[in-house]
């Protein structure tokens, strides 16, 4: 299965997403290809935000190889499921997606089942809310990894 993890510029959220959440997967050996990407192209090129490769860091991910990009129209042929950090990025994609291709884009945390809320965005705070953030993701991947893996039982 192949997933795509979309924030507004993929330095922060994202990336944090895509590292989890390949920790999670890989750790049920689940086959699947996982990216990130933002709805805008400000950072593309660039690194994960140094807050975020730290946390990561800091609870045994490296997501420091990460690169920012912006999503394209080809990313909603190519992936099985993309998930959206926020609202604001949900309706970017769908704005961007034909019908069909609607059917592959969730909210995150929506589809973790906890329910209809954003991942709040950390960048303009400090070490603290990229720790919340980190454990916020954290759990709601482990919700979908079980999910995933018990639709690809099936």
């Amino acid at each position: 299965m192949k997933i795509l993890m979309v924030c507004l510029g993929n330095i922060c959220r994202s990336p944090l997403a895509e590292g989890i959440l390949r920790k999670h997967l890989e750790s049920l050996n689940l086959p699947h290809s996982i990216d990130s990407a933002g709805t805008i192209n400000f950072h593309s090129g660039s690194a994960p935000d140094p807050r975020a490769i730290e946390v990561a860091a800091d609870n045994g991910i490296d997501i420091s190889g990460l690169s920012a990009r912006q999503v394209n129209k080809m990313d909603f042929e190519k992936f099985d499921f993309i998930f959206a950090m926020d609202r604001n990025n949900y309706k970017d994609l769908t704005s961007l997606s034909t019908r069909e291709q609607q059917k592959r884009i969730y909210l995150f945390l929506d589809f973790a089942g906890l329910g209809q809320k954003d991942v709040p965005d950390p960048y303009y705070g400090n070490k603290k809310q990229f720790e919340e953030v980190f454990e916020l993701l954290d759990h709601a991947s482990l919700q979908v990894s079980a999910k995933l893996l018990k639709n690809n039982s099936l």
